[in-house]
């Protein structure tokens, strides 16, 4: 079990949604927080909230802002990169921009945050990363151009990880979310599938982090389907098609 008791957490992504009902929870177990968000409001109001947190206004898109958070971070016990953009997009209505937005956002965001605490965490023998992917990630799905592709890298990123920190004292987990109620997912006008508030993902989120278990996908049943469609034949996923 993983105490979070008086360490510190850099949770990136924390001004809304999942990111906000995760500084809370995070809070009352005695957690020190920074946290980041392109919002500075948001997140000030959010730390005068908590007990012990400071907010750290950021853009994961901008390599020397997210260089110098880095440095103004300090040390820490952990990272929880947790931000996230989405448009739903068909192939058919390609917006070259803002799928390179979705994969700046998604995932090559982490891949600055990581650079300013891997070098940290490898020297002390020790850290705690937390990426938060999605279910989407697992397979191609409808109208995900960009958004798939970002989570399905990031999943693919926690699983290297995951090999090359082996015994070095580094716990990597992903946790891959499905459907969250925020202002994100509002944009869909499908049905979504056990769709389930922030607060309900939060939870998850809260108890993947106290365990060392390196990947928790969630809601069952529903991830369940998710993670057997690549077993499936093609002809029975695409058909009609």
């Amino acid at each position: 079990m993983n105490d979070l008791n008086n360490k510190t957490y850099w949770l990136i992504g924390a001004s809304e949604g999942l990111g906000r009902e995760l500084a809370k929870r995070l809070d009352r177990d005695g957690a020190t927080l920074i946290l980041s968000a392109r919002n500075a409001d948001r997140l000030n109001s959010l730390a005068a909230e908590l007990r012990n947190a400071r907010s750290l206004p950021l853009d994961v898109t901008d390599n020397v802002a997210v260089t110098q958070a880095g440095k103004d971070v300090g040390a820490i016990d952990g990272v929880i990169y947790n931000v996230g953009t989405y448009e739903p997009m068909r192939t058919t209505k390609w917006d070259t921009r803002a799928i390179l937005k979705m994969v700046d956002v998604n995932f090559a965001g982490a891949i600055r945050a990581l650079g300013c605490v891997i070098p940290q965490f490898t020297k002390n023998g020790k850290g705690d990363i937390t990426l938060i992917g999605s279910l989407a990630g697992y397979h191609g799905l409808p109208a995900s151009i960009g958004y798939g592709a970002s989570k399905s890298a990031m999943i693919s990123l926690a699983e290297t990880m995951r090999h090359d920190l082996k015994n070095t004292g580094i716990v990597v987990r992903v946790v891959n979310p499905g459907f969250i109620k925020t202002r994100l997912t509002k944009k869909n006008e499908f049905k979504m599938p056990m769709l389930m508030s922030a607060e309900q993902a939060a939870l998850h989120v809260h108890k993947a982090m106290k365990s060392n278990r390196f990947r928790t996908d969630f809601p069952a049943p529903f991830s369940w389907l998710i993670r057997l469609l690549p077993y499936l034949p093609d002809i029975l996923i695409y058909r009609g098609k």
